[in-house]
């Protein structure tokens, strides 16, 4: 049975490790495992622990305290709630008990491997506080409880008989230093000690309890004399003990709220319900102790639900006895009555001493091993690094001395009732972040959660959850408010600074299951043109060489999909493994490192062209599928290394990612022919993709050029006339118009708001060009872009091309330019002549001031594949010397749901798969 609880293949483990660290843990701990094997059953090391935690000051001192001033139906309301609360907290403790192998760490270690690191140390600290303060809770119970047996009356400086203890703030700080030194003496030296003795302290507690029930029965009705402080004296009243009576039960059946003589503040159903709730918060203790445990899976539920419905049933018990047969002032001003009451009243002084000093040390001990357990676990980095430090025999005496200077300073607050509700406040907050855990690990539908115990839904996490903040708030908004604000402070820091932990994170899995959802709800049918976004595949080839192309590309997506892709050439036939996998980390951290908003899509293809049809083909999920391609330009350029040059890598202590292999020499041959790479493009075409060929793109130093102080701001130019046609100069074409939502996109993005847009208008003689203007303004408002219209004559360079021109321009009468494309008519690329395309390069080039980015128009491909080398030789003559450009084509629909609309209707066609229409190019 151990075995198999133990077995990581078999359940899920909590602490997820799958790195070296943690599996050099995992054999630690196996080994400290065999040194000292589990021993403690159900009863012993569930039951005995969370009874001792439950049954102490709150049983002993304050129950009567609760009935006094709450009365018995409020009393038995607060239980209700209390126990609720309390209740669905067990019922996911159980739970995540019960999912597979549990090791030390109590409800840290479950929270840390259940939510992550940020979430694990956060609450981690909490649950720290929170113990600190209990320890402090009970050190200053039992000290009101040697005061209260040994202690001088007020009023009188000598004491007589067994009262010789001065009564002051400063002496009863002292008593409580002299017992927490105790209690530090005996968790450095005798921690095995106590964890022996804590069945004998149960022994006695049980047989108080006993006597107590026994008391009710037995004790004839008495009066008792109660000293209270008043002003610099004592006054006395009297309390009765009537035995069982009716018309006692009737007075204390209501609330009675008065005011507390220890603190001198009114009490109300918050403050007291705070006070009650600290006999509640020891559910935790059982899991505590899961590292000793025979079957933590299997003792955890049976023993902590046991021990919580026993602790119901004698709080409501003792509460149903005190109504009956206790007068009020007797509950309210005497909180050791049942001492008074009792046929035996030194075995009663001997439980009440026994149950809060064993709880303190008990919350001492508790703390100091979450302290020590963050400290291992490298959370807080140098902060809690002294807290590693151990002894010979691995008792954390750094984590116990820093435990007790903390609980040390809580001693200052004075008294019990002051800090009861921080304390309770933390407890809750702890208590909601486990339901928090089991309902994110219930939500998340992880198929490795599948807990023993089956008692639990996410009904039950949430009303817990609910449960506590209201509960927190109520108790003391301004507590609460505090200690989420510091949780909050916390949360930040730690996934701000901590190191990456190979636990696992709770929110991947919650995020995929929500992103797989909402994929699904994305249907592909309901696209519309209004809501377009450019969704990209950059093509990369060694990410040295492409950094500045990777960032300018992710400036271009407008917040749509972005994915890098990289072919790699090689056969899986003739190859051991996978080569790709150990190769996605470095691209991962690539990302990381530049800052881009990018998924990585690695591919294993006989070649280039192949892998891109792949890659166009798979990438993507349901509607979020690249609809734009981008590629590098091809050209004879020597590569240049972007990584060590750019701002992410030259800041950085850290190295450059080893794994990218060394850019290519100019020497050596290229992965693609030029044909190749032009039958890539033609490919995405086909596909109905968009296609940018970005030039120069490493020569962009886009911080200095956006940022300099220049008059005029730096400009973007736009040619949306295709300049290899020069028989086809339209402006309202779909390629056109998808040009210009690309630079209007660059346009909106945070680092290029300061760029200003310029449109060129390419004008002959002969023509009206103020009409031409007048028309493409018009559309530019329509299209809600704002540009700089610019004529450029052209006269002197379409000559060149009339004088060259072999046949008449165009196509058949009335065939558009994309029909023209389309059909593959002599009117194309291949017809001009070098002359006119080096004309066309100068007449860009001559624009003055120089831009910071171009955009021109990227025409089809011949259909004659034999032509490929001559369209990639024109495109480079036509952007030679431009610096950065980027070449685009627009695709047309395929699909109906994206039909051009009908002849003569007003409107220009549609673009690609989301190339939107003209009138709703931007949202």
């Amino acid at each position: 049975m151990a075995s198999s609880e133990r077995s990581a293949l078999l359940t899920y483990r909590l602490c997820g490790g799958s790195g070296e660290e943690e599996r050099g843990r995992e054999r630690g701990r196996a080994a400290a495992t065999a040194a000292a094997p589990r021993k403690l059953p159900t009863f012993l090391g569930v039951v005995v622990p969370t009874l001792l935690s439950m049954f102490s000051v709150v049983l002993f001192l304050r129950l009567g305290f609760v009935v006094g001033h709450a009365g018995l139906y409020q009393a038995l309301a607060m239980f209700a709630v209390a126990y609720f609360i309390i209740g669905m907290t067990v019922l996911s403790v159980c739970a995540i008990a019960t999912n597979g192998a549990l090791d030390a760490g109590g409800a840290y270690y479950m929270i840390s491997r259940a939510l992550g690191p940020e979430f694990g140390g956060s609450i981690g600290i909490m649950f720290f506080l929170a113990n600190v303060c209990g320890s402090a809770l009970y050190v200053l119970g039992l000290v009101e409880a040697l005061v209260d047996s040994f202690g001088i009356p007020l009023g009188q400086k000598v004491g007589t008989g067994f009262h010789v203890l001065p009564q002051s703030y400063w002496y009863e700080l002292l008593y409580g230093t002299v017992l927490l030194a105790l209690c530090l003496l005996v968790c450095l030296v005798g921690a095995s000690i106590y964890a022996k003795a804590t069945f004998l302290i149960f022994l006695i507690v049980a047989g108080v309890l006993g006597t107590v029930l026994v008391s009710f029965f037995a004790t004839r009705p008495l009066g008792v004399p109660i000293h209270l402080p008043h002003l610099n004296g004592s006054k006395t009243e009297n309390g009765n003990f009537t035995g069982f009576s009716l018309t006692t039960l009737q007075d204390n059946l209501g609330g009675g709220y008065g005011v507390d003589y220890t603190t001198g503040q009114r009490m109300s159903f918050s403050s007291v319900f705070a006070v009650m709730f600290n006999g509640c918060t020891g559910i935790m203790a059982g899991s505590n102790m899961s590292g000793d445990l025979k079957r933590p899976s299997y003792s955890i539920p049976r023993g902590t639900i046991s021990a919580v419905l026993f602790t119901y049933l004698v709080y409501n018990l003792l509460a149903f006895l005190m109504s009956a047969t206790c007068s009020r002032i007797l509950l309210q001003k005497d909180y050791g009555f049942l001492r008074d009451i009792s046929i035996f009243p030194p075995l009663v002084t001997v439980g009440i001493y026994a149950a809060t000093l064993s709880a303190a040390m008990s919350n001492l001990i508790g703390a100091s091993r979450i302290l020590y357990a963050l400290a291992r676990d490298d959370l807080f980095g140098r902060a809690l690094a002294l807290a590693k430090k151990t002894s010979a025999n691995g008792n954390p005496v750094m984590a116990v001395i820093l435990s007790w200077l903390v609980v040390q300073l809580v001693l200052f607050s004075g008294k019990l009732n002051t800090i009861a509700g921080v304390v309770t406040t933390f407890f809750l907050l702890v208590y909601a972040t486990v339901n928090l855990a089991c309902l994110a690990l219930e939500w998340a539908s992880a198929p490795n959660f599948r807990p023993t115990f089956r008692y639990f839904t996410w009904h039950t996490c949430l009303l817990g959850i609910a449960g506590c903040c209201v509960m927190m708030f109520l108790i003391s908004p301004v507590s609460a408010s505090a200690s989420l604000g510091f949780l909050l402070l916390l949360l930040l820091a730690l996934h701000y600074l901590s190191p990456s932990s190979t636990w696992g994170y709770i929110s991947q899995a919650l995020i995929f299951h929500q992103v797989r959802k909402y994929l699904l709800m994305l249907d592909v049918r309901k696209d519309h043109v209004k809501f377009w976004r450019p969704q990209m595949l950059l093509m990369v080839q060694n990410p040295r060489g492409s950094a500045r192309l990777i960032d300018f590309v992710n400036d271009l997506k407008k917040s749509g999909l972005y994915v890098l892709g990289h072919v790699e050439l090689q056969d899986l036939d003739m190859l051991p493994s996978d080569p790709l996998q150990p190769q996605q980390d470095s691209w991962l951290s690539l990302v990381d490192k530049l800052n881009v908003k990018a998924f990585v899509s690695l591919t294993l293809a006989p070649s280039v062209r192949h892998g891109v049809r792949q890659l166009l083909f798979t990438s993507g999920l349901g509607g979020m599928r690249p609809n734009t391609l981008v590629l590098g330009f091809y050209d004879d350029a020597a590569p240049q290394d972007g990584l060590t040059q750019h701002p992410a890598f030259t800041s950085a202590r850290e190295e450059i990612p080893l794994s990218f292999p060394p850019l290519r020499t100019p020497a050596a041959p290229k992965l693609l022919s030029a044909r190749e790479y032009v039958g890539i493009v033609a490919d995405a075409l086909k596909m109905l993709r968009n296609v940018l060929l970005a030039r120069q793109l490493e020569s962009l130093d886009k911080a200095w050029e956006l940022r300099r102080a220049a008059s005029p701001p730096p400009a973007i130019h736009v040619w949306p006339v295709n300049l290899l046609r020069p028989d086809s100069a339209r402006y309202a074409d779909t390629c056109s118009l998808f040009l210009l939502q690309m630079a209007c996109v660059l346009n909106m993005a945070r680092a290029w708001r300061r760029a200003r847009l310029r449109l060129f208008l390419c004008v002959e003689a002969g023509t009206m060009p103020h009409a031409q203007e007048e028309k493409l303004r018009q559309l530019l408002k329509d299209l809600r872009i704002q540009a700089q219209i610019q004529l450029v004559p052209w006269d002197t360079v379409t000559r060149l091309h009339w004088q060259t021109c072999r046949g008449p321009p165009g196509g058949p009468a009335g065939a558009t330019e994309e029909e023209e494309e389309t059909m593959n008519f002599p009117a194309n690329a291949t017809q001009v002549s070098d002359e006119y395309v080096c004309a066309a390069n100068k007449l860009v080039l001559e624009q003055s001031p120089a831009p910071v980015m171009r955009f021109l128009y990227l025409p089809r491909p011949p259909a004659d594949t034999s032509l490929y080398p001559l369209y990639l030789h024109q495109l480079e003559l036509l952007t030679r010397g431009l610096g950065p450009t980027v070449l685009v084509h627009g695709e047309l629909p395929d699909s109906p749901r994206h039909s051009p609309p009908p002849p003569h209707s007003g409107h220009s066609s549609s673009m690609n798969r989301g190339v939107p229409e003209p009138v709703h190019l931007l949202p």
